[in-house]
């Protein structure tokens, strides 16, 4: 049911993606919602008794009012800031999610202050390089930097878990962050930048994004 599950989401995913290029719509919001749906039910289909797998379970139900919220901005321009700050707020509680989830799971060390000092790092440098990149964050600088702390976390601290424990489901988590973290990096140029809302960019977003959500969820089949 599983394998079953993603396929219907890359078919939905496949259908979705045009139809996003071709503009943004209620009936595009509509199609994402349902490629959403997809991966917390390839989640939930593992059926896994393992503490991560409420926690990853939870964090996608959160992703999918991200991308929702996110999405609707766009056919509420009048509510455009609330939409926004809305999305990043449920993605980085998402991301807390993930986080926790992992640490109930595999355990805590002193690599955990070392993946989070590194989430910091991370955070600074996409603040810091704002204007090398072209961006304009305005308002929203802080809120980048939180959101951006909270993304690296769950990259780094599956990386360090991953490094102490190996296993499957550790390195598709650890690679859906690293996908997850490359499609908001796309994204900011969208958001905060000029001419970056092409069709490639689009794509190349939407395919990382849902690329590293699904191997998030695939990870509760290896636990």
């Amino acid at each position: 049911m599983t394998w079953i599950l993603l396929i219907l989401g890359l078919i939905a995913l496949a259908v979705y993606i045009p139809e996003k290029v071709r503009g943004r719509s209620v009936k595009a919001v509509l199609m994402k919602s349902v490629v959403s749906v997809l991966f917390i039910a390839v989640a939930v289909s593992a059926r896994s008794p393992e503490k991560l797998a409420a926690f990853v379970i939870m964090g996608l139900v959160f992703g999918l009012m991200g991308d929702i919220w996110l999405d609707l901005k766009y056919v509420f321009p009048e509510h455009e800031k609330a939409f926004t700050y809305s999305g990043f707020a449920v993605f980085g509680i998402g991301h807390v999610l993930y986080v926790s989830g992992l640490i109930l799971q595999y355990g805590a060390g002193v690599f955990l202050l070392a993946s989070f000092g590194l989430a910091v790092i991370a955070a600074a440098l996409v603040v810091l390089l704002e204007k090398p990149l072209k961006l304009s964050y305005g308002k929203m600088k802080p809120t980048v930097a939180v959101y951006g702390f909270l993304l690296f976390s769950t990259v780094f601290v599956s990386g360090g878990l991953l490094l102490k424990h190996g296993g499957t489901a550790l390195w598709f988590v650890f690679l859906g962050s690293v996908f997850f973290a490359i499609s908001d990096l796309i994204l900011s140029g969208t958001y905060f930048g000029e001419g970056k809302d092409r069709p490639i960019d689009l794509i190349s977003n939407y395919v990382f994004y849902y690329a590293g959500q699904f191997l998030i969820a695939l990870a509760l089949t290896f636990i």
